[in-house]
């Protein structure tokens, strides 16, 4: 089965399955993890204007590594379009391929400071920001922006959701990842994938093929994923929330993008593997204090592929240091028949 790349100005993916911005989730570490099981472009966690502008140095969510994650997108949250500017200008300095604009964010303090996902009812702001931007960074750097399929249900709503696409589009941006639930709808739900494909016929029908449409929302299986691509028409997809704590899922989804049999889930051997690289990648960002803790919400999310989910879970929510984490690890994986993926003995 075919597919075109995914085109982004610029940059040509030729596998359309990006991992997307996810806030407490895609640092460097989950990254690197990401690109080693096959994703061909990444987004940095979503940053707020005002932190790029005043961090002193170039860590943490500012870091990337040089040598093998170009290209890397960074996505940017905010309210006043010269702070978008200056934000934008700050990680393209600092190496950064290409800039999301984040009209999307559903949290409740966001939207009371009128950032993410409030801007999808303020078409007049929201095109203020996409214009600034775009007409102050360099033309070979892609824009692109992230919204929702609108504030709430209403018939307004979507008539704003509109004029935010058209409008940005005439300004230049040359993709848009949507999220197929409200802003009002959060995660509750699910994502409405036929509203997604009829934005992608729009915009063909309008003459607007060129524009990236990349949707989002509920990806969280390879048959899923590969159903959502086929049969919406869209250029490709961002997977969030279900490769936290699963990066086998790029594997899984190329291994069906290229015609081939669905690969084996991993054994506690691999899946072993995989944590202490992810644990060890965080200690040399973050030092080992801060590595445990940051650290704790993946294991969570890994322990959903350990046949003795709960125990797994229930370790991983009490660590507080690094050596909790290699002790949970050792617990994680055990001695005994680990390649047949097999649980020997039980949790203490």
């Amino acid at each position: 089965m075919f597919f075109p790349p995914l085109c982004l100005g610029q940059i040509e993916i030729s596998f359309p399955i990006i991992q997307a911005a996810l806030s407490g989730y895609s640092d460097a570490p989950m990254r690197h993890i990401a690109r080693h099981f096959g994703a061909q472009f990444t987004l940095c966690e979503v940053m707020l204007d005002q932190f790029v502008i005043s961090v002193s140095k170039r860590k943490s969510r500012l870091y990337f590594a040089e040598f093998d994650e170009h290209p890397v997108g960074a996505q940017l949250m905010g309210s006043q379009p010269e702070q978008f500017v200056r934000a934008a200008e700050r990680l393209i300095d600092e190496g950064f391929d290409l800039i999301d604009l984040n009209f999307a964010c559903p949290v409740k303090k966001v939207l009371g400071r009128g950032r993410g996902g409030y801007l999808l009812s303020n078409p007049q702001a929201a095109l203020k920001i996409v214009e600034t931007v775009r007409r102050n960074i360099p033309n070979s750097i892609p824009l692109t922006i992230k919204l929702r399929k609108g504030f709430d249900h209403s018939q307004e709503s979507q008539e704003k959701f509109f004029e935010i696409l058209d409008g940005s589009i005439e300004l230049g941006v040359c993709g848009v990842t949507i999220h197929g639930r409200t802003v009002c709808q959060r995660y509750e739900g699910t994502s409405d994938w036929d509203f997604i494909q009829n934005v992608k016929r729009r915009l063909c029908e309008h003459g607007h093929s060129k524009i990236a449409v990349i949707g989002s929302g509920d990806l969280f299986t390879s048959e899923i994923c590969l159903q959502r691509l086929r049969e919406s028409g869209v250029d490709g997809l961002a997977l969030a929330r279900g490769i936290i704590g699963n990066p086998w899922l790029f594997r899984d989804l190329a291994a069906l993008l290229q015609g081939f049999p669905k690969p084996e889930p991993p054994t506690l051997h691999e899946q072993y593997d995989v944590l202490m690289k992810h644990f060890r990648l965080a200690v040399e960002l973050y030092g080992e204090h801060r590595a445990a803790t940051t650290m704790r919400a993946f294991g969570i999310k890994y322990s959903l592929l350990h046949p003795e989910t709960e125990k797994v879970r229930q370790a991983f929510v009490k660590v507080k240091t690094a050596s909790d984490w290699y002790r949970v690890l050792e617990m994680y994986a055990l001695k005994k028949d680990i390649s047949s993926g097999n649980i020997a003995e039980n949790f203490s």
